[in-house]
């Protein structure tokens, strides 16, 4: 059971459903924050700023930082009762902590990996020493490299959809994707119909499946082609940098944490960083902004709200969005997962010379890494429940959940999976009433092409960031932190 902590619990509150109650979100990279009603009867008690920032993950956070050091006021207003967004730390004992949300960091992730230096925080490899797992029918092959023990034909296959991905990647102009020469062509089509025209064999088609399921959290049949280019494109228009440990995506981490980043760049901003303060409404008048927070209203020349797409509509706005933003918004669900993790006094299976790597055929947790700290004490193995697997375990209980994940964990590692386990943690991001969803938005067929660039483009006083409108690494925390400092330049440059 995940265990909460007096400085980085959950805080979650119930969410109503009716009179303008707001959800909002966090940050993978992008945290957020939403609305719900203040109390009635209670006059608001009305301050003014420079700026509010709605959302203390790292979007939002990287914003308001940027604001500060311009010499201008601001005030970040948070949903949740912590930082972080979508990264947040769980004790595990022993002075250690597990990420539970977002983690890794890479190579070419210049944003996060600068701010990190600045914050004085360091950094670990990623455990990959030893030999990795490939399951599949029921068989388990014991492999070393990054490339799993297919078969020739099968891996030109992989490799021929790679390129593809790549070479369509390479088109795509991050900045305005809905440009691309065959932009309407790619946005007509899911990935599983784009996939189902290379006629794969099954082998082929489960391992590429399980790696888009992998970085999306959503199945293929649920975004379209432009999107995943565009996230390539992001992604320096190589597929592999999303989903390779060595010098890829999954790289490293950092020591103490990943919601270090948030909890050090808060502690910079002192009193500016409001938490509890779900954000009601959002209105503009006479050439400044009210953003209402409980019973209080910030009156302020800008406003940047770092919530999630599919979240932006929890909030009241006066006057509304243009009909093109709340069009798009509709379109931008997120996705499907579940962190889940077992702790151990040691890492056993690094004994058996294995790194904790598993790529499986066989669900709900197709897979795992050694998520142990930098010394390895406890041990850690996590497991990911992503896409159709994680939506068909929603409603299932936590035991239910831990019974299904620990079974996937023998499978791979033997009976010490089970016996010798100490602790478990999980994290359903989807139930989390102020993301619903990690590790971002997904795009279906149809939203980039038919709604450009409103996912940035600013309504009036109003400026957008969060993971999912940055055009750099978006869906991860560097992306994140991208998009919190494009939209304080943007705000800068009107003040």
């Amino acid at each position: 059971m995940t265990a909460e902590n007096e400085t980085e619990r959950s805080g979650f509150s119930r969410r109503a459903a009716l009179g303008g109650a707001v959800a909002g979100a966090a940050g993978i990279a992008a945290g957020g924050v939403a609305g719900a009603s203040g109390s009635v009867g209670v006059a608001a008690r009305k301050r003014k700023t420079d700026v509010v920032v709605v959302g203390a993950g790292l979007a939002g956070l990287s914003a308001a930082r940027a604001i500060e050091k311009a010499g201008r006021t601001v005030v970040v207003l948070e949903a949740r009762d912590r930082v972080g967004g979508r990264t947040l730390n769980e004790k595990i004992g022993k002075g250690e902590v597990v990420e539970i949300g977002g983690q890794w960091v890479g190579p070419g992730q210049t944003h996060v990996l600068d701010l990190i230096d600045q914050l004085g925080l360091e950094t670990f490899d990623t455990y990959v020493d030893g030999k990795s797992i490939y399951y599949r029918d029921g068989t388990l092959t014991e492999y070393e490299g990054i490339i799993p023990p297919v078969s020739g034909p099968v891996l030109i296959e992989i490799l021929n959809v790679l390129g593809d991905m790549n070479a369509k990647a390479a088109a795509v102009p991050v900045e305005a994707p809905w440009t691309a020469p065959q932009a309407v062509e790619w946005d007509s089509v899911t990935l599983a119909g784009y996939l189902d025209d290379f006629g794969l064999s099954p082998e082929a088609r489960d391992v590429i499946d399980l790696a888009i399921t992998s970085v999306f959290a959503v199945e293929p049949r649920d975004t379209s082609l432009l999107f995943l280019a565009l996230y390539t494109a992001m992604a320096g228009a190589d597929f592999n940098n999303l989903i390779n440990t060595t010098d890829g995506a999954q790289e490293k981490r950092i020591v103490g944490g990943s919601q270090r980043i948030s909890l050090e760049l808060a502690k910079r901003l002192g009193g500016a960083v409001k938490l509890s303060r779900p954000v009601k409404s959002i209105g503009t008048s006479g050439g400044r902004v009210a953003v209402r927070a409980g019973d209080d209203t910030w009156s302020a020349k800008r406003v940047i709200v770092t919530v999630p797409p599919a979240l932006i509509g929890g909030i009241r706005f006066n006057p509304p969005l243009p009909a093109s933003k709340a069009q798009l918004d509709q379109r931008f669900p997120m996705g499907t997962v579940i962190k889940c993790m077992a702790v151990y006094d040691s890492p056993f299976w690094r004994d058996d010379g294995l790194n904790g790597m598993t790529t499986s055929d066989t669900g709900p947790v197709k897979l795992t890494y050694d998520n142990s700290p930098p010394d390895g004490d406890p041990g850690v193995l996590l497991g990911f429940i992503e896409g159709q697997d994680a939506r068909e375990l929603l409603e299932a209980s936590e035991a239910e959940r831990k019974a299904a994940v620990v079974e996937c964990f023998v499978r791979y590692f033997g009976s010490k999976a089970e016996s010798a386990m100490t602790g478990y943690v999980e994290k359903s991001w989807a139930a989390d009433p102020w993301s619903r969803g990690c590790y971002g938005g997904v795009m279906p067929p149809g939203a980039i092409v038919g709604y450009p660039g409103a996912v940035r483009r600013p309504a009036g006083h109003i400026h957008w960031a969060g993971t999912e409108t940055a055009t750099e690494w978006g869906g991860y925390m560097d992306g994140a932190i991208q998009s919190g400092q494009r939209a304080a330049a943007e705000v800068l440059a009107k003040l």
